[in-house]
């Protein structure tokens, strides 16, 4: 192995986004449509605004069966409550970022714009993929123990 495994490794590049101002039920169209649980909300300049999920959606079908929607934009649905990461955050960090949060994506970013995506199964893969290297060792999960030691954990 040369070097830790970076977000930049395991990252979607190719994501679906949507807009502020389209309207929640075509956005729950295109998560259907691409089978995701959810996508990044970006403005006009590529800047990361919040994320819409299966579970924002699940707001706009309760708000529409019981009330009278204001509005049907996903900017109003939309989560704001969001965690990133840089395309240099080790896969250690991104493990321990899921693990200690609700969140089943992180956006990834250079300069404030969003260049990827990673899910928890990004996740999953990469490390899969990495203890497969190790085969011929006890145990997948004792190489990745070896990795890092506890003092050099990247999140205490």
């Amino acid at each position: 192995m040369s070097g830790p495994i970076l977000a930049k490794d395991i990252m979607t590049t190719r994501l679906v986004t949507l807009s502020p101002e389209m309207d929640v039920f075509d956005a729950i169209g295109l998560l259907l449509k691409h089978r995701i649980s959810g996508a990044p909300v970006i403005d006009r300049n590529g800047k990361l605004l919040g994320m819409f999920s299966e579970k924002c959606s699940m707001s706009a079908l309760v708000e529409a069966a019981y009330n009278q929607l204001p509005t049907t934009e996903v900017f109003a649905f939309m989560d704001t409550n969001f965690r990133t990461v840089t395309e240099d955050t080790d896969l250690l960090t991104i493990a321990h970022i899921f693990k200690d949060s609700p969140f089943r994506r992180l956006p990834v970013l250079r300069d404030d714009q969003i260049i990827g995506q990673i899910s928890r199964r990004d996740v999953l893969r990469a490390a899969h993929k990495l203890t497969a290297v190790a085969s011929g060792q006890e145990s997948g999960l004792l190489y990745l123990s070896s990795l890092v030691g506890r003092d050099e954990a990247p999140i205490a």
